[in-house]
């Protein structure tokens, strides 16, 4: 009987640690869906600004050294998200929840169920 309530316990535990798992998970792709809106809204508002003073100081059209400068500022701004994205996205993989394995269990301890 102590065997059985054993293998109970494991199993709720595992479904315990699986929905908290699936809720870390969940919680690490909502923060990388808003960073990634921030780092958008950046390279946009840096962008921006690169080009308006491209334009004030009479660079017009897509030449070379403008090209460089704002492909230069979206990396830039972007390279800290992009870290800490992969962070993240380490820490989901990290998430996983090993899954008890009852027959294993069962097996290995089948001299003490028969008794």
């Amino acid at each position: 009987m102590g065997q059985l309530v054993s293998d109970v316990t494991k199993v709720l535990d595992y479904n315990n640690s699986k929905k908290t798992a699936e809720n870390q998970r969940q919680k690490i792709l909502a923060q990388i869906a808003a960073d990634e809106n921030i780092k958008t809204n950046l390279i946009k508002k840096a962008l921006a600004s690169q080009r308006a003073k491209f334009g004030a100081n009479g660079n017009a059209g897509n030449s070379f050294s403008e090209n460089a400068v704002l492909q230069r500022l979206r990396e830039e701004t972007a390279q800290p998200y992009d870290e800490k994205k992969q962070d993240n996205l380490e820490k989901i993989k990290k998430t996983k929840v090993k899954k008890p394995n009852i027959i294993k269990t069962w097996l290995s301890n089948i001299d003490k169920i028969a008794g």
